[in-house]
């Protein structure tokens, strides 16, 4: 049975300002980042007594940091933090690392962050579209990817997602933090463009579709683990802002230490709830092990449940797998609800009011 979902043109009468076109370029963002990094110097006495790094950021401007630092926690040698506050860390000092994410460059937060870390006299290094932040950069001398979102239509920070982590995985490298990934990452965006065939409109059975009509209307538990953690986290984020629909996000193996016990009451969430599993056989055995056990106490307590299986061969990969296939539901679903999946409303009016 056909449906709104496999009609670009229906589609677009919605999406407004082409989010699904932000989608599809996925792959694109992380070529076009490579590209437009290629200049990027660090010079070496920069990268000198670097004892930890904080990333600050907001919504969709950090949503890069929570991939990295849980994709990379064994290759990560120094304490990683992430902020989404206008405070940084107390200990953050000449020897931090501070690196400031906004894509707008307008983010209040994040530039107060910025005012902190120059009273701190950290290293500073920024990822930004443009704004206060931009030009807070180039007065200081700091390294900078200044984004050209070219493959971002849509303009909205969360679906720059290519472009946040490729940039921060770069700055990182500059600095010594991690080795350079460009090869892997020039190397997964075949398979991407690959998920984009099979999970296009056009394409009338496909997994992303499905999983859009099992979640339709539902209350969305999201459970990941390890290296997932910050791509189930993308998902989550997007499914907020598309789709307005409300969520929730836990980890294994913390889930199975006191979530379970809530799985009784009330009742009647046993028929709006769907919790949504993410596994993966480059997971700890153990854990493997607790995805499909809590998979099956869920059900045996009355709820609805999926499961996706990430099958790429690295754990980089088996991100933007998770990341890709998000993208698309979180695209398609509010698309089902009839609703603009770019517009922000509630998030406007807010930060309308905070600006009085």
């Amino acid at each position: 049975m056909s449906s709104i979902l496999d009609s670009r043109d229906q589609i677009k009468k919605l999406d407004k300002s082409n989010l699904l076109g932000s989608v599809e370029a996925l792959a694109d963002q992380i070529i076009d980042t490579l590209a437009q990094t290629q200049s990027l110097r660090v010079n070496e006495e920069f990268k000198i007594g670097i004892q930890n790094v904080v990333v600050s950021g907001m919504g969709g401007s950090v949503l890069a940091s929570h991939i990295i630092k849980n994709l990379y926690k064994s290759e990560l040698k120094l304490p990683f933090d992430v902020i989404s506050h206008y405070d940084l860390p107390s200990y953050v000092s000449e020897n931090t690392l501070v690196i400031l994410a906004s894509y707008s460059g307008t983010t209040e937060e994040t530039l107060a962050s910025a005012q902190q870390a120059i009273a701190k006299k950290a290293k500073v290094m920024v990822i930004t579209g443009g704004g206060p932040l931009a030009e807070l950069a180039v007065s200081n001398n700091w390294p900078m990817y200044k984004i050209d979102p070219r493959y971002n239509p849509s303009n909205q920070p969360r679906l720059a997602i290519g472009y946040a982590v490729v940039g921060q995985l770069i700055l990182l490298a500059k600095a010594g933090i991690l080795p350079d990934q460009n090869s892997e990452l020039i190397g997964l965006t075949s398979r991407l463009k690959e998920m984009c065939n099979e999970l296009a409109p056009e394409r009338e059975n496909n997994i992303a579709k499905n999983y859009t009509f099992s979640i339709y209307d539902k209350h969305i538990i999201l459970v990941g683990a390890e290296h997932l953690i910050g791509a189930a986290h993308v998902f989550n984020n997007q499914l907020n802002e598309n789709a307005k629909v409300l969520t929730s996000e836990w980890h294994l193996p913390e889930f199975n230490h006191h979530y379970m016990e809530a799985l009784s009451f009330p009742k009647l969430a046993k028929d709006s709830t769907i919790f949504f599993f993410f596994n993966s056989a480059l997971y700890h055995e153990r854990v493997q092990k607790r995805v499909l056990l809590t998979k099956n106490l869920v059900e045996q307590k009355g709820y609805e449940t999926q499961m996706f299986l990430a099958t790429s061969k690295t754990k980089l990969e088996q991100v933007f797998e998770v990341i890709q296939l998000g993208e698309f539901v979180a695209a398609y679903l509010p698309i089902l609800y009839g609703i603009d999946p770019s517009a922000i409303p509630n998030v406007d009016w807010f930060k309308s009011e905070m600006g009085k």
